[in-house]
């Protein structure tokens, strides 16, 4: 009767029938199907193969009778009255069985430090892209959140509903909510924001009045019948996954917030969604319920493992057993790569679920299938960005070059798979798994914002050839009518960012594994010890990770402890450098771990000197004729081409990286200009249009019409540019002060005229048509330039007269008494619309050189991000 019996069943279920076409474990439960393993098995003519599955996975005739047991026993004898569902007693015969130990019993897990110890540098990008979220968690209204569970309660509702997926009509109404409460309880844990406390803190007082007002335990923005739905096997929008949602969040804001009333409504829903299920289980049968986790579920095993290492319930053990897709973990039980086809984001939840009954219960089963599903991933349907999914769906292994397009990596994924990697680590402390959340981390999680935006994420992140996040299906999401899936993510995400820097290895002789490079501190309290960790800003042209810690130690309580410091696999020993107080240290190879044992003592320095290599990375397709197609990175940073239609990299015959891809000088920067006009209350730029010049707009931030008003100026006399921005002043033309303007994302392309009265238009050589002097605006201005042809002296670029967008410039010649004239070749100079990031680089193209720079820093911008890279 124990629950590993039932499992076993479904292990050779899928095993027998585990192919994408065909398979009972679906992503919908459209309808119950007769066509069950069970049938197959005892409709079967081969009698000897029938017994020797039955008996190799130890299965008897029938897979419900176990669970049939658990009925009433007034429905098997009626000489017997009792009438409990017996939790208890499945509890026990799975412990008896080996099934159930005691937490942390599984293995020398690595410890998580607590939120509330970690501190992250303000300044630093991971600092600012926690306080943009802090400032969406704050913009937020309580009243409207919880709008549709009071109007579910039959509660009054003050104001209105958000919008988008948080509708009144959408059936998914209140995950956000969910998302809401863990991700406030993370950031407060973070940053002990009292307004946010009392924001949090108010939002849960006015749930439990919906709980209570409803009475028995049910806790939701839509209606029981949702379940009566889900349960009769009708169509439905994953009301499991909005409930796991809601649970989740009332448990981190009682664990990260001591918000025990919060504790007390999970217990209360997990015991109204328990009778649920038993019901089911008696009306029907266990079968018709593991038909029914074919609908999309979330994390409910997780969050009931998580429930029961806090109560020690054995009814939430049970409930939780009962949530683990055995059709689908079974797949993994046995190793098979039968991922595609399934619905991604249903099922990384159901893996981080099976890790949580691993720490739980021991099994190493549980364990195994977590390794071999992070190992599937990530070497057969993962992005270089560390994300998976296309369409929301995992593809064929290693089949990727195809998917590539604009509904890749699904934001929900990568934050789940670092749950995984996470959970991995923290067991094995095996580098992969660090390397791992570094690259989804930084790459896939710091990309979904749109810069210093607070609300504004997307739902895909896309990996096609010039594509945008602007682009996507979902596009850039907006602060009160989005409130997707990745949304709830996302906010969770941006909260909890200093989680996984630091972990602690408790005993006599305290040791904290360093495997995040994050400028932040943290209190090591077992240690007796204080770290603050300094990251330099990284750039292309000084390729180093530098990274300095300091110890303070509280002489009173320090004792012998060990730190740990992650050697990055993507780094190499050729001019790296470790020092403790400018003492050299030997270095292992990179993928292993430095450590450094002491007692220590106050203001003591660590400093940590990394090469960051430029690198390629095919994609995760095993076909030759995709052989070529790469991404390019930089130490742990994703680096995309801000190109639309060029994604061929010539190498020519060199082996060396650096004969192809260069870094760009820090002093690029000071030589990008935009060339404004104003007149009759409109603002336009010079800009690239198509190969063409025109005045266009004045454009948004991070947009392509910002990049392409961006133009390099490049002087005969490097210093001019800074003089002419620095004074306004100019002299007349000299040779002095000829120049060259270069579109910002076509490096070694110019600008050039075609003559008098014609349009500019970009060149892809520098001639004698390309170069301009520089000089003072003729509209007589101390702040604005004219542009006049240094071969065709007299002649000026205009802007035109009508001051329109769209209007082509010219080189026109004409009388300097015109007044007209005077205004249409004046210019005012401003820093570029478009900077160089830190760290960029140019690499060269088959047709064209174009700019990379890290993904993550990219907003609506055209990239590419694999390239063909060959002769």
């Amino acid at each position: 009767m124990e629950l590993h019996w039932i499992f076993s069943f479904f292990l050779l279920a899928s095993s027998l029938y585990g192919h994408v076409s065909g398979k009972e474990c679906t992503n919908v439960p459209t309808q119950l199907s007769s066509h069950t393993v069970r049938s197959q098995l005892m409709s079967t003519t081969n009698q000897t193969w029938k017994a020797e599955m039955l008996s190799y996975y130890h299965l008897n005739p029938t897979d419900e009778s176990a669970w049939m047991d658990l009925r009433p026993r007034k429905l098997r004898n009626k000489e017997a009255p009792v009438e409990e569902f017996d939790w208890l007693l499945l509890y026990r015969s799975m412990k008896g069985s080996g099934g159930v130990n005691m937490r942390h019993q599984a293995g020398n897990f690595l410890d998580e430090v607590s939120l509330h110890d970690v501190r992250l540098d303000p300044d630093s990008m991971y600092g600012r892209a926690k306080q943009t979220n802090l400032e969406y968690l704050l913009l937020l209204d309580v009243d409207r959140l919880v709008w549709n569970f009071r109007h579910q309660a039959g509660l009054p509702a003050p104001g209105e509903p958000y919008g988008g997926w948080e509708g009144p009509n959408v059936e998914v109404r209140g995950h956000f909510v969910g998302h809401y409460m863990s991700a406030s309880a993370q950031m407060w844990a973070s940053t002990h924001n009292q307004t946010l406390y009392e924001k949090m803190s108010s939002l849960v007082d006015a749930l439990y009045d919906c709980q209570k007002k409803v009475g028995t335990g049910y806790l939701s923005a839509f209606p029981p019948e949702f379940f009566d739905r889900f349960e009769a096997i009708q169509s439905v929008w994953a009301p499991y996954y909005t409930i796991h949602k809601i649970m989740a969040g009332l448990l981190d804001q009682y664990v990260l917030a001591g918000n025990v009333k919060a504790l007390q409504m999970v217990v209360g829903m997990a015991d109204y969604f328990g009778n649920r299920v038993k019901n089911v289980i008696l009306k029907y049968s266990i079968e018709r319920h593991w038909t029914s986790l074919n609908e999309e579920t979330g994390g409910m095993n997780d969050v009931l493992y998580r429930l029961y290492s806090i109560t020690n319930d054995p009814k939430h053990m049970v409930l939780a057993h009962l949530f683990d897709k055995p059709c689908f973990l079974g797949l993994l039980a046995v190793q098979a790569d039968s991922l595609s086809g399934f619905h991604s984001n249903t099922h990384i939840p159901v893996v981080i679920g099976a890790q949580m009954r691993y720490e739980i219960t021991g099994d190493p089963l549980y364990k195994e299938i977590g390794a071999f599903f992070m190992d599937i991933v990530n070497s057969s349907h993962s992005y270089a960005t560390g994300g998976t999914s296309v369409s929301e769906f995992w593809s064929d292994p290693k089949r990727l070059a195809e998917t590539l397009s604009t509904e890749n990596e699904e934001s929900c994924t990568t934050y789940n798979m670092l749950k995984v990697s996470r959970n991995l680590f923290r067991w094995t402390k095996e580098m992969a798994y660090a390397d791992y959340y570094e690259r989804a981390l930084m790459n896939g999680v710091l990309s979904i914002q749109r810069g210093r935006e607070p609300g504004v994420m997307i739902y895909m992140l896309p990996q096609g050839p010039g594509q945008s996040k602007a682009r996507s299906y979902h596009g850039w999401g907006t602060k009160f009518d989005s409130f997707w899936c990745c949304y709830g993510t996302g906010i969770e995400s941006f909260s909890k960012l200093g989680d996984s820097i630091y972990f602690e290895e408790k005993g006599t002789a305290p040791s904290l594994y360093i495997i995040q490079y994050i400028s932040s501190s943290f209190n090591w309290r077992s240690a007796g010890v204080a770290l603050s960790q300094k990251i330099k800003s990284v750039s292309s042209f000084d390729p180093y990770l530098q990274i300095s810690i300091r110890i303070l130690s509280n002489q009173s309580t320090s004792q012998s402890s060990t730190l740990n410091l992650r050697m990055p696999s993507w780094t190499s020993l050729d001019g790296a450098n470790v020092t403790l107080n400018d003492q050299n240290l030997p270095l292992p190879s990179p993928g292993n771990f430095l450590c450094v044992a002491r007692n220590w003592t106050s203001n003591e320095t660590l400093t940590l000197v990394l090469p960051l290599k430029l690198r390629t990375e095919p994609i995760k397709d095993d076909r030759p004729e995709y052989g070529s197609l790469q991404a390019l990175l930089f130490g742990p940073y994703l680096l995309a081409g801000l190109t639309s239609g060029e994604w061929d990299i010539k190498t020519g015959n060199s082996s060396s990286i650096s004969d192809w891809i260069t870094a760009v000088p820090a002093s690029y920067n000071g030589q990008l200009v935009s060339l404004v006009q104003e007149a009759n209350g409109k603002t336009l730029v010079f800009s690239n249009s198509n190969g063409s010049i025109t005045m266009e707009e004045w454009p948004a931030e991070g947009t392509n019409s910002a990049v392409h008003a961006t133009f390099r100026v490049i002087f005969q006399d490097s210093n001019r540019l800074h003089y002419f921005l620095a004074t306004k002043k100019t002299k007349p033309a000299t040779a002095q002060n000829d120049a060259i303007l270069e579109p910002f994302d076509l490096p070694g392309m110019v600008v050039a005229h075609r003559g008098p009265s014609n349009g500019l238009a970009v060149s892809t050589a520098a001639t004698a048509d390309s170069m301009f002097s520089v000089v003072q605006g003729l509209d007589g201005r101390q702040d604005t330039v004219s542009l006049e042809s240094s071969n065709q002296r007299g002649c000026f670029v205009s802007g035109g007269v009508d001051y329109s967008a769209g209007t082509k410039v010219r080189l026109i010649c004409s009388s300097n008494s015109d007044v007209a004239f005077r205004r249409a070749v004046s210019f005012t100079p401003v820093s570029g619309l478009k900077q160089y990031n830190p760290i960029s680089f140019v690499a060269k193209g088959a047709k064209q050189n174009f700019v990379l720079e890290p993904l993550l820093s990219l907003r609506d911008e055209t990239y590419t991000v694999y390239f063909n890279v060959g002769a």
